[in-house]
């Protein structure tokens, strides 16, 4: 499937043992790079595998990896830009589904730039319960590491100024999308 800015997608979200555990109905592509792809969606259904359903309450603007660990969502929340980071598998696509296995941990940067890594507890029961391999667990420190640094060091996509053009991207395309 080539995929193009303007496309829709599905977001699923595994867990290591193969079962579900989160979904989105729709996101938008707003750009495709060799090594990621840049999507967005606002006032979206997020269902969980408890059958929990809520709808997101700020656009997001959200960052996929080929080969990086993690993926990284932008919250332009009325009051200031927060990130929201998984420790994730890097993406496949597959029909119209972007797909990605979470590990528990993620980082929380809030709108002053301050951080949080959170889920440490989670991550611990799933690694035994689901007996994350060593080279899992080795994976998931090191990249949550180079994520912490990414975020001190402002490196994309922790830049207002990337987020504000892919937001226009966004904009752009949800408007014609209602014509």
């Amino acid at each position: 499937m080539n995929i193009k800015v303007g496309d829709t997608l599905v977001i699923h979200c595994y867990k290591h043992n193969g079962a579900i555990h989160k979904s989105w109905t729709i996101a938008y592509v707003l750009d495709v790079k060799e090594d990621y792809i840049v999507l967005g969606n606002e006032n979206v259904l997020v269902t969980k595998q408890d059958g929990r359903t809520w709808r997101t309450k700020e656009p997001a603007i959200m960052f996929f990896y080929k080969n990086r660990w993690f993926n990284i969502i932008a919250q332009l929340k009325a009051n200031g830009l927060f990130y929201y980071c998984n420790i994730a598998s890097p993406y496949v696509i597959d029909e119209g589904v972007i797909k990605y296995i979470d590990y528990d941990l993620d980082l929380r940067v809030f709108n002053d730039g301050a951080f949080k890594i959170l889920d440490r507890n989670e991550y611990n029961y799933h690694k035994k319960l689901m007996n994350y391999p060593k080279e899992i667990n080795y994976i998931i420190k090191e990249e949550l590491s180079s994520l912490i640094e990414m975020k001190k060091a402002s490196e994309f996509p922790f830049d207002s100024n990337a987020i504000e053009y892919y937001y226009n991207i966004f904009k752009k395309i949800t408007s014609n999308s209602k014509k």
